[in-house]
């Protein structure tokens, strides 16, 4: 991946709600948005939960199950979904790869050969399994919420002991975030500490402006939760965007490089013909004889600027006409004597 590319993840987590079908749409709906890629997430939740909190209950209007387990369960796609997913990916163009929670969903994702796994905010403190994930040798972004900067420098080195290709995502474990808690000047800090690694921004905010303040402050990878109908039953999708709000989001990250454009101060050629229509240049405001001295009482300054600009009327006032001429005239260097 090229360091300064854009690269936007829409991640669509369970708003798949445990559905193949719901899933593709929702990965056909990122690529007609304009995303780089589709994620969603895997979770083997025998061994990831322990039996108590696997059989908590979980009665909430969001809940796919009596249990939490039972909820997360209900939300997991099989084998053959995976399958359907990726090849269906591969058809439209758009990457696919997914967050693996645990060791056994890691080696459940190895089947596909995805090019990607992300590192959840969960993990940037689990050393053991983010080594397992970087000796993948898979391209990897760490989503950093809940970490201290210490944190984020002890998971940097133990993964590139194995994997260098990491891409580090600012990022606050709310969901969603208020605005205040995005603390989006955290960028800015990873990139005095972590000079030559991609820098990113995991999104859990409702709106759409951070993504190109994120980029002018050095992000270039870009995650954010995505939906068909923020209405739908699960927790992600009240605050992730539908397809119209993903597709202002990535557009406004791409206007921000070409809106930049080039640091050297110039003349662009559109500007040429409005400015000759805006600008004033000196015109004589009385008639004036070969002979005459030209004085600033005989200038007036109007519009086109057809002739010499005002700064440079200085260098021939006080000096003699060498012709006649009639008001509203162009003065010109050939008008006077050298």
């Amino acid at each position: 991946m090229i360091k300064d590319e854009v690269y936007i993840i829409a991640e669509i987590g369970n708003n798949h709600q445990g559905k193949v079908e719901h899933a593709l749409k929702l990965i056909k709906a990122a690529k007609d948005a304009g995303a780089d890629a589709v994620k969603t997430q895997k979770r083997d939740n025998k061994s990831l939960y322990t039996a108590k909190f696997f059989n908590e209950k979980y009665d909430n209007p969001n809940s796919f199950g009596e249990t939490y387990g039972l909820h997360r369960q209900n939300l997991e796609l099989s084998k053959e979904d995976y399958k359907i997913m990726t090849d269906y990916a591969k058809e439209i163009e758009i990457d696919f790869f997914a967050t693996p929670f645990d060791f056994k969903s890691l080696e459940f994702l190895e089947q596909f050969n995805f090019k990607y796994y992300k590192l959840a905010s969960a993990d940037v403190t689990n050393t053991i399994f983010q080594a397992e994930v970087a000796k993948t040798n898979k391209e990897l972004f760490l989503s950093t919420g809940g970490a201290t900067l210490e944190d984020v420098k002890r998971a940097k080195e133990n993964i590139c002991k194995f994997n260098e290709k990491l891409s580090i995502l600012q990022c606050t474990a709310a969901y969603p975030v208020n605005l205040e808690d995005m603390n989006l000047s955290v960028i800015t800090t990873f990139r005095k500490h972590f000079p030559d690694i991609r820098l990113g921004l995991s999104d859990h905010e409702n709106g759409i402006d951070a993504g190109p303040l994120a980029y002018m402050l050095g992000a270039r990878v870009f995650e954010k939760h995505f939906t068909l109908n923020r209405a739908n039953k699960g927790t992600d999708n009240a605050f992730s965007l539908e397809p119209v709000g993903l597709s202002r989001f990535i557009r406004n990250i791409k206007r921000v490089k070409i809106l930049l454009g080039s640091e050297e101060k110039r003349q662009l050629p559109l500007e040429e013909k409005p400015l000759i229509k805006m600008r004033k240049s000196p015109v004589l405001n009385k008639s004036k004889k070969k002979g005459d001295i030209l004085k600033m009482s005989d200038i007036d300054f109007k519009s086109p600027g057809l002739g010499i600009h005002p700064y440079e009327l200085e260098d021939i006032l006080k000096k003699k006409i060498n012709k006649d001429l009639e008001v509203d005239h162009y003065i010109t260097f050939e008008d006077i004597d050298a």
